[in-house]
């Protein structure tokens, strides 16, 4: 029933009738309303849930990859590696918690924001340049008041910014003089340079060389980054520049291979690169072998890369000729021949506890985590030395060391007994046993390096930058490059800066 019309056929009166439609209109607006707040809020409830659950998503999520990214495990990948994935880690890290504290403000936008807290931030480098900016206030008077401001103190915060490549000319100007009594012409002499008349300064040559055997650029990366700037380096140029600092270079090499065989006690390894085959349409293996000086003796630390092409030990013999004294090595047959007639073996440990590892993680064998342990001690007391004297070294050695070896190699025989033949077990047992002798051998000195480590740490930048240059162009290429690298990683070794050292000898050398 319309009650309006109801009412209309009635004697009511037109004004209270007016009033009536009025408030029944005022009541269904009202119910509309009262419909769209419900709607609104239900709508309000929706987002909000789905906003909490995906900050719980996000917060699982971050606090998983905070576990990964904080707990490594030993040797869970090479270390090259892991630094790649850490890079990666924390990137995901900082976009995670932008894109959580970003949802919490959407929800809190009202709400006054806590401060997060934060780890203290490491303060920047002193040797900076700093380039002040000062930000004064819009007016000198007091905003509320109008009376005179007076400087009380400052806030002093810092950034740190990056100018990329800066190209710059050196114009060198050497005015003519002239005699008019005998007729003759004076002017300065043009200084030496590694390339006579060449446009390229010896920093940019350095820069050149760094970026190409240092931060692993290949040279049409580097014409790219002079092209932002409109300055042309063209592969040809580039290449013949590399050439010639190469055979400036070399005989900085050569004298550092003949100082690094004046140390008694040295490391050896080897890795594969590819090189160029053109005759074959494709590449071939070829190999650069790294030699080191021991840490523990005196001197400064050198490296030395020795590229040929292959992995035969003559080439190993080629290189150390009449040298005589400690050599450690993985368990390569290729220097087998080394041995005896004055050079005497050592193991390392770190390959031993490789196999161990590998084995364990691979099935969580009992026997692999107590070699582990085994071992471990053996490294704790290598850490307590630390930089203590030779003779205090050898002394903590014999007390506490030898026995320990003696012990694990008493135990390894003895579970050799009880383990299958052809096992993964008795395949990592055998191989330590048959290098324990030369295991040992560390043991009775206080300067003889317990392990290998420290010419794998001089490879692994090669390893890493083989993924950008592929493979050398050439043999010559290669012998080149391992000039150069020889002497970029001694000099890293020796807390120099690569290019500016690099750029100081090439002024130097002419």
């Amino acid at each position: 029933m319309d009650l309006l019309a109801e009412l209309a056929r009635t004697d009511l009166d037109p004004a209270l009738l007016a009033q009536v439609r009025a408030l029944l209109r005022a009541k269904d607006e009202a119910l509309a309303a009262s419909d769209a707040s419900a709607t609104l809020l239900e709508r309000k409830e929706q987002l909000l849930k789905a906003a909490e659950t995906k900050i719980a998503a996000l917060t699982l999520e971050l606090a998983y990859h905070r576990r990964i990214r904080f707990a490594h495990k030993s040797e869970a990948l090479p270390a090259g590696q892991r630094d790649l994935f850490d890079e990666t880690w924390d990137i995901d890290l900082a976009a995670m918690q932008a894109e959580l504290d970003a949802q919490a403000d959407a929800l809190a936008r009202d709400k006054p924001k806590a401060k997060r807290p934060r780890a203290g931030r490491q303060p920047l480098p002193d040797h900076l340049e700093r380039i002040e900016h000062r930000h004064e206030p819009a007016s000198c008077e007091c905003g509320q008041c109008g009376a005179a401001l007076h400087l009380i103190g400052e806030d002093v915060s810092e950034q740190l910014d990056v100018e990329p490549a800066r190209f710059f000319v050196h114009r060198h100007i050497r005015p003519q003089y002239a005699c008019r009594a005998c007729e003759t012409v004076t002017a300065a002499a043009v200084a030496p340079a590694i390339i006579d008349g060449g446009m390229a300064a010896p920093g940019l040559l350095a820069w050149l060389a760094t970026s190409k055997y240092v931060d692993h650029l290949p040279l049409y990366r580097i014409e790219q980054i002079g092209a932002r700037q409109q300055v042309p380096l063209p592969i040809s140029t580039t290449s013949d520049w590399l050439g010639k600092v190469g055979v400036a270079l070399q005989p900085l090499a050569d004298r550092l291979s003949e100082l690094l065989r004046l140390r008694p006690t040295l490391h050896a390894d080897e890795t594969p690169v590819r090189q160029l085959d053109p005759g074959q349409g494709k590449t071939k293996r070829a190999y650069l072998w790294a030699y080191r000086s021991n840490s523990l003796d005196e001197g400064p630390p050198i490296v030395v890369f020795d590229y040929q092409g292959g992995r035969a030990g003559a080439h190993a013999q080629t290189f150390l000729g009449a040298w005589r004294g400690h050599l450690m090595v993985d368990d390569y047959a290729g220097y087998k021949a080394l041995f005896g007639n004055g050079v005497t073996e050592l193991a390392c440990l770190a390959h031993l506890r490789r196999k161990f590892f590998d084995l364990h993680a691979a099935n969580g064998s009992p026997v692999a985590a107590e070699a582990l342990r085994r071992i471990a001690q053996l490294y704790a007391i290598e850490r307590q030395a630390g930089d203590v004297a030779a003779d205090v070294r050898l002394a903590l050695r014999q007390q506490q060391a030898k026995p320990l070896l003696l012990q694990c190699q008493q135990w390894m025989s003895a579970t050799r007994l009880t383990v299958a033949d052809g096992s993964g077990t008795a395949k990592a047992i055998d191989h330590a046993l048959k290098r324990w002798p030369a295991l040992l051998r560390y043991a009775g000195s206080g300067t003889l390096p317990i392990d290998n480590n420290p010419v794998e740490n001089a490879i692994r930048p090669i390893a890493i930058g083989k993924k950008n240059w592929l493979f050398a162009g050439s043999e010559r290429a290669g012998h080149r490059a391992a000039a150069i690298q020889s002497l970029f990683a001694t000099a890293k070794l020796n807390g120099l800066d690569p290019h500016r050292w690099l750029a100081d000898t090439l002024e130097a050398l002419p």
